[in-house]
């Protein structure tokens, strides 16, 4: 039998990968209006469990609240709708 097919099929796993655990901008309603959502405050509220390498916030749903918003990392639209409604995003480097 050939060597590639008495060999194991794995995918490649890069080991510098960084995984981010993810947060929507519609659950940051939970908080009240103006204040201070950091790692520390989402985990206390539940909304992540594991922060991985850090925290990533993701534009599905809406924000009515200004806050201000303190993680890892931002997708566009979502540093777009923070300031939309009166809140400043601000990226932790870690």
């Amino acid at each position: 039998m050939p060597m590639q097919r008495r060999l194991p099929k794995r995918g490649f796993n890069p080991l510098n990968r960084i995984e981010y655990a993810h947060v929507n901008v519609g659950k940051l309603n939970d908080f009240d209006a103006n204040s201070i959502v950091d790692i520390e405050a989402l985990i206390r509220s539940g909304l992540i469990s594991n922060t991985k390498c850090g925290v990533k916030i993701l534009a599905d749903g809406n924000l009515t609240k200004p806050l201000t918003v303190k993680a890892n990392k931002f997708s566009g639209s979502a540093k777009e709708k923070i300031l939309a409604a009166g809140g400043s995003a601000e990226e932790i480097i870690s």
